[in-house]
C-alpha cells in the first residue's frame, strides 16, 4: 500500500482520536452530572451513544492502520489503551500528527 493512501488514512484517525476524546470528555464532565445530579438521563443516552460510535470507529481505524506495518506492534498497543483512559485520545491526536 502507498505512503499516501496511509497518509489519509492516518490524518483520519487523528481527526477520530480527537472527536472520541472530545465525546468521552462531555460524557464524563457533562452528561454523568446531569443523570446523576439533576436526573436527566438522556444526555448520557445519547452522548453515550456517540461515544460508543467514535470509540468503535478508533479502534476500526487503528486496526486498518495497522495492517499497513508502519507502526511498530508497541505503538499500535499503546494508541489502543489510550482509548480507555480520558484525554489520552488527545495525546494520540497530537502524536500523529507530529509523524505525518
Amino acid at each position: 500500500m502507498s505512503t499516501d493512501v496511509f497518509k489519509k488514512q492516518a490524518k483520519l484517525f487523528s481527526k477520530i482520536s480527537f472527536w472520541e476524546g472530545v465525546s468521552f470528555v462531555v460524557l464524563l464532565c457533562i452528561a454523568m452530572p446531569f443523570k446523576y445530579l439533576l436526573g436527566m438521563p438522556i444526555f448520557v443516552k445519547v452522548i453515550g451513544m456517540l461515544h460508543g460510535v467514535l470509540f468503535v470507529a478508533y479502534l476500526f481505524q487503528l486496526l486498518y492502520i495497522a495492517t499497513f506495518k508502519v507502526w511498530s506492534m508497541k505503538t499500535i498497543f499503546i494508541y489502543g489503551l489510550a482509548s480507555f483512559v480520558p484525554l489520552m485520545p488527545f495525546w494520540v491526536e497530537k502524536q500523529v500528527k507530529k509523524e505525518l
